[in-house]
């Protein structure tokens, strides 16, 4: 507590006269320079009221799952995009966006907003864990845990899940719809397959012929099909097929506008360029009512194409889950779910095929009627930029309907991006760019900024907040799991630090 020289009033005047702004100076006054702020306590309009005037209303919402204090006011802020969707109102489209630079808690941030939409009775599905961040969440709520991955796990492609078992407890045009839905998702995941294959997208004609196709499969096979019964109904060349090829009755008309389609089944059936994933029965079918990951992180990064069919995989079976759970509820049957869906390292995927940025384009577009509640992750809208040019704007548009955009660090270039632009005022980006500033030189420190988010909603000011995590979350999820068991013994003997043999001893001599 800092005093000045300055005499208090002489004595009788000071009952009679305000204290200046920061108190009485001299002997016994106790002045200061600097004036604390009051401590601030948060509670609702009814218990607060009695505290008039000393009440002020707050700035962070109170609605959806608590991520943490705001950083300037102190109060408790919420933050989901399905409460604020479905509650609030705040946001027009059940989606949110996180950016930031590794290692500042992008994906413990979504694991809070798993745990606690989960809590809310959302369903959350990872549809491609590609570092396998998540699988201990979810299993920690009850979830498999589907692994995918050449020698790891597989997923049949035309298994149309559990679309027939719903279909056949409903009736007219549900039944239909339920059906109709299938056949289209299977059409749309062969084709995506064949797609990364080649590297082009799948012509007109051999579309139709997958589609027809199928359906002669579904009349003629007994079970569950796979690739290979597909291929040996286009091999067959039923009159079906044939009229959508447009073969004029000539059989080798007929081989040589098949040719490529054949060729690029065979390489989806024997591993080829996606692996050995999709021509064996499902080992594992998710189900409506239970939280779900699919664990795409066996398969290694230099293989794009196979994560990114791994995905395409992944999704398709997530639409069929929350399709059939529609369907259900329309019908009475079942009780109305809602899930959220978790697309983790999002840039990884797009990169792989433009075709794959149409598809997940097609999703962003559907979530709110499908009553999904969706969260995008990647590290910074430089990720997106990077995507050939035929694919930026479609691109530009995850971020554009994202009903929250959440920023962690971010370096000052960001902004100056076409996807950020006129986003963020001046304070704001500072403020964000001071957070991607890395730790100091004391030992194990963490970098300042690490666990702060900017809430962003449209050209509403952003809510700035750091995120608390609970004990148990700090057990459940730890992005850094695989440095904390490194044993101090080099895995190389010459360089073993406790051995007592000197290094040019333990060398061997290479003459």
């Amino acid at each position: 507590m800092s005093t000045t020289r300055a005499t208090a009033p002489p004595r009788g005047v000071a009952s009679r006269r305000k204290p200046p702004a920061r108190g009485w100076g001299g002997r016994g006054g106790g002045a200061s320079f600097y004036v604390q702020a009051p401590a601030e306590a948060r509670g609702s309009s009814n218990q607060v009221c009695g505290l008039w005037p000393f009440s002020v209303g707050a700035g962070a919402p109170m609605i959806g799952v608590p991520l943490g204090p705001h950083l300037f006011g102190g109060g408790t802020v919420c933050c989901d995009p399905i409460s604020w969707f479905q509650l609030a109102k705040f946001i027009s489209n059940p989606s949110m966006f996180i950016l930031g630079l590794p290692g500042l808690g992008k994906s413990t941030l979504v694991v809070r907003l798993i745990i606690g939409l989960c809590y809310f009775g959302v369903i959350p599905v990872i549809t491609g864990d590609r570092k396998g961040e998540y699988w201990d969440v979810i299993e920690g709520l009850g979830g498999p845990v589907i692994r995918l991955g050449p020698g790891i796990g597989h997923v049949n492609v035309l298994d149309p899940g559990g679309a027939i078992e719903v279909a056949n407890r409903l009736t007219g045009s549900l039944r239909l719809r339920v059906l109709e839905g299938a056949q289209s998702r299977r059409k749309e995941v062969v084709a995506g397959l064949i797609d990364l294959a080649r590297g082009s997208r799948l012509r007109e004609r051999e579309e139709n012929v997958v589609d027809q196709a199928l359906r002669v499969l579904d009349d003629r096979h007994d079970g569950i099909p796979i690739l290979s019964d597909l291929l040996h109904v286009v091999r067959e060349a039923p009159a079906e097929l044939r009229a959508m090829i447009v073969d004029r009755g000539d059989d080798n008309r007929y081989r040589e506008l098949t040719e490529d389609l054949e060729a690029s089944l065979l390489g989806l059936i024997s591993g080829g360029r996606l692996g050995a994933m999709f021509n064996e029965q499902t080992a594992q079918r998710p189900a409506r009512d239970l939280p779900v990951v699919f664990d795409i992180s066996g398969i290694p990064d230099t293989k794009g194409e196979s994560r990114a069919a791994a995905q395409l995989a992944s999704w398709a079976a997530a639409a069929e889950m929350m399709d059939t759970s529609d369907a259900l509820t329309k019908a009475g049957l079942e009780p109305r779910r809602h899930y959220l869906s978790v697309d983790d390292e999002l840039w990884s995927g797009l990169r792989a095929s433009s075709g794959m940025v149409d598809r997940y384009d097609s999703i962003t577009r559907l979530n709110r009627s499908m009553g999904m509640g969706q969260i995008m992750v990647s590290h910074t809208s430089a990720d997106l930029a990077a995507l050939p040019e035929v694919d930026r704007a479609k691109a530009a548009g995850f971020i554009d309907r994202s009903g929250i955009v959440a920023v962690a660090g971010l370096p000052a270039s960001e902004f100056e991006q076409p996807f950020m632009e006129g986003k963020f005022t001046q304070r704001e980006r500072e403020m964000v760019t001071q957070w991607q500033t890395p730790a100091g030189w004391e030992t194990n420190s963490a970098p300042p900024g690490q666990g702060n988010f900017l809430i962003k909603v449209g050209e509403r000011p952003g809510i700035p907040l750091h995120l608390l995590l609970t004990t148990a979350e700090k057990q459940l999820h730890d992005t850094n799991s695989r440095w904390h068991d490194q044993s101090r013994r080099s895995a190389l003997p010459f360089l073993d630090p406790t051995a007592s043999t000197p290094l040019h001893d333990q060398v061997e001599d290479p003459s």
